[in-house]
């Protein structure tokens, strides 16, 4: 109620002096800005303790064509071209397990699929071999020998994939090949392999970096993981025309092995281009050969500009985008803020964006940032809008500075009334992160109220305002009565329309219900989670905290709040539960999902204080005892129903519970700190500009431009 109050006389306020505001211009200063002309995105890697998003695959097609090429300190050498809209897939040269191998198509079909049922990462490749087309299930893209073999240990275990093999049993593939030298063309290598494959060996084209830089295509023979049977497969390829010549394959410098894949088509006469890539230093480029962007399937199949470019990272295959700065803040800005929003706000958040991209510097290793919310989300293309290009490119190259130093700008969907200081969310002040009364209340625009009501059988749950008419009766409370409109009703658990809200009950026309509270329908400024049972809750909080907390769990409460109200330290059962940072809470506490933030109140249900004769109290329940009743006609008995309903006395009627569980009323949606987006579009509402905008949230800041 007091952040609600504040904020509502702040924006009194606001209004009254719009016109000064609308009447102050400002341009950005000269100064010393830094500059980025590319920026690198990471869309999947392995990068302990930081990031950690993965694909065995990665499949990327263009309506323009691709332009697959090697990239070195000296640029991209270019290798071959995709044509058209076909699709080509990359993958890792590395341990993998060959679960099976049949002239059958239906037979390796089968046994694909089941190890897409057990969550394996299986291939469906195809090549000549015995005069006979035969397919190969081939499952993993492992660091390691050991790693693979465990892996084939767990498929030559399973019943199914047993009876759908018959006799053939999973072998291991490693990295290690012979190679033919230097052939014609692509077509010769394809010749040369089938040559190999007459005589039982599985051979691969190649590609490589002639001297000149253009493509180099060879045969890489074999797939074995020791030197040993490496010799084992140069003994058999003698039998071979142009077998003795074939040597180890130099696995340290860049290449491509090519394989049919027929994974995605799950059809014989349809097969993608599978390269597979190994080495330290390899850095394989996939540009657009024309202006259209490129799509990356497994990334939700959206269409990005720039090129990409993929490496070996910690075993893992690294997908990076790399496209103009400027370009990249197009898409960042339109899935950070809604492109409808008036162009302050956009411009706003654009400012603010470069200056988080730019604070960050090479702040993965290889990437500066990731296309997460961890960094910021960039969607590509995607989420590009007119509004959102015209807001980057309305302030392109300028920044938040603060010390002469571009500030970490950080923003959050909604303050919740009151933005937070960085040292209540993360431990650390930062000068310019401090806390300001924000106007967040136009997220609730054009949003319904909803009622919480007890039902008939004593259930408790949410119904829309539109859902209920009014009646003229009351409880003997003095509660009000409303009652239901439309058969089939639902009644949530939460003020909100969503699948992951479970549904209480449904109930139809004419059925009475009594009114406990009124709400407005969660939303980025307030919201309703809960309530959640002792277990479930003490369940979450052991799962997700540092030290488990002894059950059963009877009291959660904020203990300290930090200078916006937020909560940085929480008591369950006295105990402090341990979180690295206090917006860890926000996942601490969330039962199946996360809370939207950490400015929240608890309601303790059981929670109950009965004041007896002589000003003596208990407290429920802490205090064992059981709670009796005395109705109308004087009759005691012990209140044994799930749900207790108890007046004060300002005759405020609390729906309160005999077990305890826990509910969390709160406001705001994110970390809080730094600008928030809703107050962003309720100052531009009022006139404001962007300049201003991000002077308010960032305290002391000078918006710079080179």
């Amino acid at each position: 109620m007091g952040i609600k109050g504040s904020i509502k006389r702040y924006i009194v306020t606001a209004v009254a002096i719009v016109v000064l505001a609308s009447a102050w211009t400002g341009s950005p200063s000269q100064a010393a800005v830094p500059q980025l002309d590319n920026i690198r995105v990471a869309l999947f890697m392995q990068l302990p303790g930081k990031y950690t998003e993965t694909t065995a695959a990665a499949t990327f097609s263009s309506t323009d064509g691709l332009s697959i090429g090697e990239r070195q300190p000296g640029g991209v050498s270019a290798w071959f071209n995709i044509e058209g809209a076909a699709s080509v897939r990359f993958a890792l040269d590395s341990y993998k397990v060959k679960v099976f191998e049949s002239t059958n198509f239906g037979s390796a079909l089968a046994v694909f699929k089941r190890l897409q049922t057990l969550k394996g990462t299986p291939y469906l490749t195809s090549l000549s071999k015995n005069g006979a087309i035969s397919y190969q299930v081939i499952e993993g893209t492992y660091s390691t020998a050991a790693t693979a073999a465990t892996a084939q240990t767990k498929w030559n275990g399973d019943s199914e994939l047993i009876k759908l093999s018959g006799s053939y049993k999973g072998v291991l593939q490693g990295p290690l090949h012979l190679e033919t030298g230097a052939l014609a063309s692509k077509e010769a290598a394809q010749t040369a392999a089938n040559d190999f494959g007459a005589v039982g060996l599985d051979a691969y084209v190649a590609v490589r970096s002639s001297a000149s830089g253009s493509a180099s295509y060879s045969v890489m023979v074999g797939a074995a993981i020791t030197d040993a049977e490496l010799q084992i497969v140069k003994t058999a390829a003698a039998k071979a025309a142009g077998g003795s010549a074939l040597s180890g394959a130099d696995s340290k410098s860049s290449y491509l092995l090519l394989r049919n894949d027929h994974s995605v088509s799950a059809k014989t006469e349809s097969s993608m281009e599978l390269y597979m890539f190994a080495g330290s230093d390899t850095k394989v480029a996939i540009s657009p050969a024309g202006a259209a962007p490129i799509k990356l399937t497994e990334r939700s199949s959206r269409t990005y500009r720039g090129l990409f470019e993929l490496s070996l990272l910690n075993g893992q295959m690294a997908v990076i985008n790399e496209l103009p700065f400027e370009q990249y803040l197009y898409s960042v800005v339109g899935i950070e803020m809604y492109p409808t929003w008036p162009a302050e706000a956009l411009k706003a958040q654009a400012v603010a964006a470069r200056s988080y991209a730019l604070n960050k510097g090479f702040g993965f290793q290889i990437a500066h940032v990731v296309d997460t919310t961890l960094s910021q989300a960039y969607y590509g293309v995607t989420s590009e809008r007119p509004s959102t290009i015209a807001a980057v490119n309305d302030t392109a190259g300028e920044v938040a500075m603060y010390g002469g130093k571009v500030i970490e700008a950080l923003f959050a969907a909604n303050g919740g009334g009151v933005t937070a200081d960085a040292k209540e969310i993360w431990g650390n002040s930062i000068p310019y992160l401090q806390p300001v009364k924000s106007p967040d209340t136009s997220s609730e625009a054009g949003l319904l109220s909803w009622y919480r009501v007890v039902l008939p059988s004593g259930a408790i749950g949410y119904i829309r305002e539109d859902l209920l008419d009014e009646t003229a009766q009351k409880t003997a409370a003095g509660s009000s009565i409303m009652q239901v409109n439309t058969n089939a009703s639902k009644v949530r658990k939460h003020p909100l329309i969503q699948d992951a809200v479970p549904v209480i009950a449904q109930v139809d026309s004419g059925t009475q219900v009594v009114v406990l509270e009124k709400t407005i329908e969660s939303n980025a400024m307030n919201w309703v989670r809960g309530p959640y049972t002792a277990q479930e809750m003490q369940t979450t909080i052991n799962s997700k905290a540092k030290t488990a907390i002894a059950g059963p769990l009877k009291t959660l409460e904020v203990s300290q709040r930090g200078a916006s109200g937020r909560a940085t330290e929480i008591l369950a059962n006295g105990q402090k539960v341990s979180v690295s940072y206090p917006d860890s809470f926000r996942a601490t506490l969330g039962v199946q999902t996360s809370l939207p933030s950490t400015l929240f109140q608890i309601e303790e249900t059981a929670k109950v204080v009965i004041l007896g004769a002589g000003a003596a109290s208990r407290t429920k329940p802490q205090d064992a005892a059981a709670i009796y009743t005395i109705s109308a006609g004087g009759k005691v008995s012990e209140a044994t129903n799930a749900n207790l309903f108890i007046q004060d006395g300002s005759q405020h009627l609390r729906a309160a519970t005999k077990e305890p569980s826990f509910r969390f009323v709160g406001s705001g949606n994110g970390h809080g700190v730094g600008l928030s987006q809703y107050g962003a579009l309720s100052l531009a509402q009022q006139g404001y500009d962007y300049q201003y905008i991000l002077k308010y949230y960032y305290k002391d800041v000078t918006i710079a431009k080179e």
